[in-house]
C-alpha cells in the first residue's frame, strides 16, 4: 500500500508491505485476478522494491531498532540528510572508496523514500517472509525487483536464494538500468565476477539493447553508427552466462515511449519491435506500445507515458480493443504486432533456437533464429530507396532454393540469389510455409 500524501504517484514509497493499496481494490480481488489469469494460462508478476518504504510507512512512528533504517539517527532527525550517491558502479568496482560504496547503498533514493536497512538480520528476515508470503498468496509467477544495484548486495543474493531454492521454476528480473553491459552482467547468476559474487538471479534487463537498438534505427548509416550498434550489442551475449534469459524491452514506466524515443517514425518502430521479439531473450512489451503510445509533447513526463490505455472508460472516444478511433498507423502497428507475436507464440525458433546474423552492409542487417526444423529471418532495412541484396553472402545458412513465407504479408518467395526490397523497413520470412 501507498499511503503518501505525495511523490508516491509510482507506488514505491511503501506504507505497508502487507496490504493492497485501495485504489486498486481489495486482497481477495487480487487473488481472484491471479487465479481468473491462471485459467487463462497467464501468469501474474509482482513488482516489488527491498531497497526502501514510504516516509508515512507506519513503523516510521516508533522504529523497532536503532539501525532499521540506513542513517536513521540523521535523516530521521532531519538534521541532515543523506542521499545516495547513485554510483552504483561502486557494487562492482575494484578500486571504489568505502565511502562511495557506503553512500550508494545507504544513502536514501530520495527524502520520501527511507533506506531499509538489510543488514539488521529481523530486516533481511522481515522483507524475504514477506517475498515468500505475496508469492504464496498470490501464486506469482514471478517478481521484477525494482533498483537491484541500491540494497545491500549479499542480502540480495540471501534474498534471491532463498526463494529461488523454495521456488526452482519462479523467475525473478532484477531492475539494472546501465548501458554497461558488463553491470548488467554482473548480476546474472553464473556470472565469474572477480570479487566472487554470486547472485542467484537469473534474469537482469538489458538496458544496453533496449537503447542500442533506438540509436541504431535513429542514426545516419556509417562504419560506427546506424545498424552496427545491433550487431555489436548482440555481439556482447558473450560476457552474459545465459543471454537467453536476459529481458529486453522497447521502453518501461520510467522513460519515454519507445514510440517517442524513436521520433514518431512507425517504420523504425516497426524494425525495432521485430528485433526486440525476435533477439535471442525474454521481451516485455509495455501496454499501448501496440497502439502507438507516446509522450512527445512532453518528453520525460510520468504522467504521460503511464497514461490509460483508451478503450472501456465511458468518455472514451478512442478504443484500443475495438480499434474505434485509432489513426491508420495505429491500425498497422496493432496489426504487425498481433501477427507477430501470435507466430513468435509457436515458434521454437525464436524461443530456443540458435543465432546467427551477419554485420550490417548497405543499410541491412539480418538476423537467423533457427531450429533443426524451422528457420525465422528478419532483414532490417534502412534504404529509403528500392535496394537489392546479394544472398550468396548468406550461404550457410542453408537457404538455397527453399521457399519462405513472409510472416506479416503472408506472400511467399523462393530464396534465389537476390532479394531486391522496395522499401525501408522490417522483413521478417520463415521456413515454415502455408
Amino acid at each position: 500500500m501507498n499511503d503518501m500524501p505525495n511523490s508516491s504517484y509510482h507506488g514505491y514509497a511503501i506504507t505497508d508491505f502487507y496490504e493492497v493499496d485501495p485504489r486498486f481494490g481489495t486482497l481477495d480481488e487480487y487473488i481472484e485476478l491471479s487465479s481468473k489469469l491462471k485459467q487463462q494460462g497467464l501468469k501474474l508478476i509482482m513488482d516489488m522494491v527491498a531497497n526502501h518504504c514510504g516516509s508515512e510507512h507506519w513503523w516510521m512512528k516508533d522504529l523497532p531498532f536503532d539501525d532499521w533504517l540506513n542513517y536513521q539517527k540523521l535523516n530521521s532527525s532531519q538534521k541532515k540528510l543523506i542521499t545516495s550517491n547513485h554510483r552504483r558502479t561502486t557494487n562492482q568496482d575494484l578500486y571504489a572508496s568505502k565511502k562511495d560504496s557506503e553512500l550508494m547503498t545507504q544513502g536514501w533514493f530520495v527524502s520520501a523514500m527511507p533506506d531499509l536497512n538489510q543488514r539488521n538480520p529481523f530486516m533481511a528476515n522481515y522483507l524475504i517472509q514477506n517475498s515468500i508470503w505475496w508469492i504464496e498468496t498470490l501464486q506469482l509467477g514471478g517478481i521484477r525487483q525494482d533498483t537491484y544495484p541500491y540494497p545491500d548486495k549479499d542480502f540480495m543474493s540471501d534474498w534471491a536464494g532463498v526463494i529461488m531454492n523454495e521456488y526452482p521454476n519462479f523467475n525473478i528480473v532484477g531492475e539494472e538500468w546501465s548501458y554497461n553491459p558488463l553491470l548488467v552482467g554482473y548480476w546474472q547468476q553464473g556470472t565469474h565476477n572477480k570479487d566472487g559474487y554470486v547472485s542467484n538471479l537469473k534474469t537482469t534487463m538489458d538496458f544496453p539493447m533496449q537503447q542500442g537498438v533506438v540509436d541504431a534505427l535513429n542514426e545516419p548509416e556509417s562504419w560506427a553508427t546506424g545498424l552496427v550498434k545491433i550487431y555489436e550489442g548482440l555481439a556482447n551475449d558473450f560476457y552474459y552466462p545465459n543471454p537467453e534469459s536476459i529481458l529486453i524491452f522497447g521502453d518501461n514506466h520510467d522513460m519515454d515511449r519507445v514510440y517517442t524515443q524513436l521520433k514518431k517514425d512507425l517504420t523504425n518502430m516497426q524494425m525495432a519491435m521485430s528485433f526486440y521479439l525476435l533477439a535471442p531473450r525474454i521481451p516485455q512489451v509495455y501496454y499501448g506500445t501496440e497502439i502507438l503510445k507516446e509522450n512527445s509533447a512532453k518528453r520525460g513526463d510520468h504522467g504521460l507515458i503511464r497514461s490509460d490505455f483508451p478503450g472501456g472508460w465511458a468518455d472514451d472516444a478512442i478504443n484500443g480493443f475495438t480499434g474505434e478511433g485509432l489513426s491508420n498507423e495505429q491500425l498497422q502497428m496493432q496489426s504487425f504486432l498481433r501477427k507477430l507475436l501470435n507466430y513468435r507464440k509457436n515458434s521454437e525458433a525464436i524461443h530456443h533456437g540458435k543465432t546467427i546474423h551477419f554485420a550490417p552492409q548497405n543499410g541491412i542487417y539480418l538476423l537467423s533464429r533457427f531450429t533443426e526444423n524451422e528457420q525465422v529471418i528478419l532483414f532490417l532495412n534502412k534504404n529509403e530507396n528500392p535496394a537489392e541484396l546479394d544472398l550468396n553472402r548468406f550461404e550457410e545458412l542453408g537457404l538455397s532454393g527453399k521457399k519462405l513465407l513472409n510472416i506479416i504479408t503472408n506472400d511467399e518467395l523462393i530464396w534465389n540469389d537476390k532479394l531486391t526490397f522496395t522499401q525501408r523497413g522490417a522483413v521478417l520470412l520463415t521456413t515454415k510455409t502455408k
